[in-house]
């Protein structure tokens, strides 16, 4: 019986073929340029790379530098954040979109429309609109609400909020999408006995619908989590990382430690701690997608 089957090795030989150079291309930019940045991130590299071996060195200037802890800790906050409202957000444009109603891909294409701009312009829009002069504050000032106050990009307070803002315009539309697709999969059998028992629609999503959309939560998940920690042009957009180290982010500190610092080991080092933070999220969902399909 088993020799009978065709060889797994030699299925699909014209699509292995043709995935050759996008495989060694993948090996040699991405694997080859990650292992590149680990191995100089032990090193003393300033304007160009050197081996001068330093050791643990880099890292340990890197926790002990102020600037690297509070971008941390603003990504903390805004990744935090920027999770539960993109999925709750997202989840409810889906849970509606789903309902049939009247335009439906009129409203689909304008909440989807902002993730295909680029996060500079993102960011530059955000900031016309949070400016306190020609903003949404100024607009409502000269309606007569002159005490109306709306300026979180300005306020060290809440300027990781106003970076947020624009981020959560641009990313809740692939949110919705993801989730109406998922949504769209359920079978309406599902629903008819659902309604047939009397159960309340908001149960039949929260104990129905969305144990069933696990896959679709992971990709969400897993999308929203990689852009979260390495976002950077939209925070230079609105910011500049200020007011201060307000909205300082740990991309904008390699950026900065590379080009302008000129000091590759510590930008390498910080980028190492990046990659590390990706693969916690990036790891356990291979596992769980890959790993559970084998199992099945």
């Amino acid at each position: 019986m088993a020799s009978g089957r065709p060889n797994q090795l030699f299925r699909n030989k014209t699509a292995k073929i043709a995935a050759i150079p996008m495989i060694l291309t993948a090996m040699v930019v991405f694997i080859g340029g990650t292992g590149w940045t680990v191995v100089y991130s032990f090193t003393k590299s300033k304007l160009l790379p050197k081996l001068e071996w330093v050791g643990l060195d880099q890292y340990e200037r890197l926790w002990n530098t102020n600037r690297w802890i509070v971008s941390i800790e603003n990504l903390a906050v805004y990744g935090l954040s920027m999770l539960v409202l993109s999925f709750v957000i997202g989840f409810l444009l889906a849970a509606l979109m789903d309902q049939k109603i009247r335009f439906e891909n009129t409203f689909r294409t304008i909440m989807l429309y902002p993730f295909a701009l680029s996060f500079i312009v993102t960011g530059l829009v955000w900031q016309w609109l949070l400016n306190p002069e020609f903003g949404i504050q100024g607009i409502v000032r000269d309606l007569g609400w002159e005490n109306f106050a709306f300026d979180p990009l300005y306020n060290a307070d809440l300027a990781i909020f106003g970076v947020m803002l624009a981020a959560l315009w641009q990313g809740s539309g692939l949110v919705m999408v993801l989730m109406l697709a998922g949504l769209r999969g359920i079978d309406e059998e599902i629903w008819k006995a659902a309604r047939i028992d009397g159960i309340p629609t908001w149960k039949t999503y929260l104990f129905i619908i969305i144990p069933m959309l696990r896959p679709v939560f992971i990709t969400a998940l897993v999308l929203i989590t990689s852009g979260i920690i390495r976002v950077y042009d939209l925070v230079v957009a609105q910011t500049s990382g200020g007011p201060g180290l307000a909205t300082e982010m740990p991309a904008k500190y390699v950026y900065d430690y590379m080009f302008r610092a000129q000091n590759l080991g510590q930008a390498f080092a910080a980028s190492t701690m990046m990659l590390l933070a990706v693969l916690v999220v990036v790891v356990p969902w291979a596992m769980m997608e890959f790993g559970g399909r084998k199992n099945d």
